[in-house]
């Protein structure tokens, strides 16, 4: 150990303290950056001259590069150094915030924000990781993960809130500008950080590492482009499906041979591995579905600021913080795969009862009750998901399967926004059709210009926005149009919350198969292991 290296009590020193802060203070960054997007879709549209459906797929590619990325990130890590890795992680998402900051176009924000910073999440979070264990023992890195995991918690409670404000009272650039000083801030105390050295194999699985890449990106990107209207949406789909089997396949045979592998095949011989990394992808991606539709909905149909947004979106993520905490202290003898049950069904529930009342809501408190419900529910899961799947996994495979846990969560909150937010536009315009056709109200000269509209700027509009679009329209028709415009919304956002809601139901049956197993044994070396 070096001089500031935790003595053999545990407690942390003045070194460890000042260390332990700067990386709880990377960890907030990293998890309040996607709430900060989401809060200012509208902003960044009108400031960008954008659509809401182009800002939507933005922010499912940085969670798509993030998650493709995330297994080879850990492996570039050993092979060039946890601290480096960390550093480049860090470089990676400054650029994408100093970008934010003076972005011009969707371009430079795809270009930066999304792949550049993605590539470096990709790098900062297995190796923050591998760097709290070399660089802390014994009680005291249980206090680190703890910070780290409490700075995580915070960042997703007030995300939405701390975000709303910024942007509506200063500006949504002045957001990312506070987040590219904090990662400055990290970068000057990297003197304080030890390297984790690497002692295993240094051979690198190419094979698995581009099928990964490939399965997991070309799902998503295959639903965005789809997203988009663009071609070959099929094709990158079944590349996808296909490199995901090829995957499992690859794996098993290198393991077989011998060989070195991007994921250890005997990880996934433990059912409760298995059962958790699922209901980990079906967490993110029921969390994911709710936060792209439901701060589209609250922006574009009442039209809120960044500030009202956020605040509407509060009792989701301030329920899932709260509960979160009490879960895992008040756990007792309760069975972990019991309270995953019920984080499961209650999280269903609540999104369940927010489909009846989107048509009907005239304002944010509409959507308190069940976004309380919801948030409790997911936080239930945050409380016991990554302990059950990491539990019954080996010393020497714990962080190998933590890099696996966070890739599901990734994937899973990329798939999220991206499908729920592309069943979203898919049903908006299927329904604006639809319903402009059978409109006694519009001539076929009028349904032809809707439709050529329509086909131009398909997206999520306001009533404001489309009434300015319908200017030198007649009364009547724009009145219809606008109509229309009312309901469908409404109604393609119910069609949206189906996600999440199914992705619920299928981690309440993963659930009930928990509950057939044995619990596994509690394991103090993956307290905080899964920091993403």
């Amino acid at each position: 150990m070096t001089t500031g290296a935790t003595p053999p009590s545990g407690d942390l020193t003045k070194h460890d303290r000042r260390l332990g802060i700067l990386l709880a203070m990377a960890m907030f960054v990293l998890v309040v950056d996607t709430s900060l997007m989401n809060v200012s879709i509208s902003a960044v549209v009108h400031d960008l001259g954008t659509t809401v459906s182009g800002v939507q797929a933005t922010i499912a590619l940085e969670a798509l590069v993030s998650a493709a990325f995330i297994l080879i990130g850990s492996r570039v890590g050993d092979f060039i150094g946890r601290k480096k890795a960390y550093v480049l992680g860090l470089c990676g998402y400054g650029i994408g915030a100093t970008a934010m900051m003076l972005a011009q176009s969707l371009t430079a924000v795809i270009i930066f924000w999304a792949i550049i910073g993605g590539l470096g999440a990709s790098l900062l979070l297995p190796a923050m990781q591998s760097l709290i264990h070399g660089n802390f023992s014994g009680t005291a890195q249980k206090k680190v993960y703890a910070l780290v995991g409490a700075a995580a918690a915070i960042a997703a409670a007030v995300g939405p809130l701390l975000g709303g404000f910024i942007t509506t009272y200063l500006s949504w650039r002045v957001g990312f500008g506070l987040e590219a000083v904090i990662i400055l801030i990290v970068l000057l105390g990297i003197r304080l950080v030890r390297d984790a050295p690497y002692t295993g194999p240094r051979v690198l699985d190419v094979g698995g590492a581009v099928l990964s890449v490939l399965g997991m990106g070309g799902v998503v990107l295959g639903i965005l482009v789809w997203q988009e209207g663009g071609e070959a949406v099929g094709v990158l789909l079944a590349v996808g499906v296909a490199a995901l089997l090829g995957l499992a396949f690859w794996l098993t045979r290198r393991h077989r041979a011998g060989k070195a592998t991007l994921i250890e095949p005997d990880l996934f011989a433990s059912p409760a591995f298995r059962l958790g990394i699922s209901g980990q992808m079906m967490q993110q991606i029921a969390l994911g579905g709710m936060m792209i539709a439901l701060p589209i909905y609250l922006q574009m149909v009442f039209e809120y600021n960044a500030m009202l947004a956020g605040l509407s979106m509060a009792p989701l993520s301030l329920s899932m913080f709260a509960i979160a905490l009490l879960a895992g202290k008040r756990a007792g003898k309760r069975r972990p795969s019991t309270i995953i049950g019920a984080g499961f069904a209650l999280a269903t529930i609540g999104m369940v009862i927010l489909v009846p009342i989107v048509p009907r809501a005239t304002s944010g408190w509409y959507l308190v009750v069940p976004l309380v419900l919801a948030g409790s529910g997911l936080g239930m899961l945050v409380s016991q998901l990554n302990n059950y799947t990491l539990s019954p996994i080996s010393e020497d495979q714990v962080s190998e399967a933590a890099g696996v846990n966070s890739a599901a969560g990734s994937f899973g909150l990329s798939f999220g926004l991206a499908f729920a937010g592309a069943i979203m536009l898919a049903s908006l315009s299927i329904l604006f059709t639809t319903m402009a056709e059978h409109s006694p109200a519009l001539s076929a000269a009028d349904q032809q210009k809707v439709a050529v509209a329509l086909e131009e700027d398909a997206q999520v509009m306001s009533n404001t926005q489309l009434d300015a679009l319908l200017a030198d329209e007649p009364p009547e028709v724009k009145a219809e149009v606008l109509r229309i415009n009312e309901v469908a919304r409404a109604r393609a956002l119910q069609v949206a919350l189906l996600v999440p809601i199914l992705a619920g139901a299928l981690g309440l049956v993963g659930a009930l198969r928990m509950r057939r197993l044995p619990d596994p044994d509690p394991s103090a070396s993956v307290e905080g292991m899964a920091l993403g």
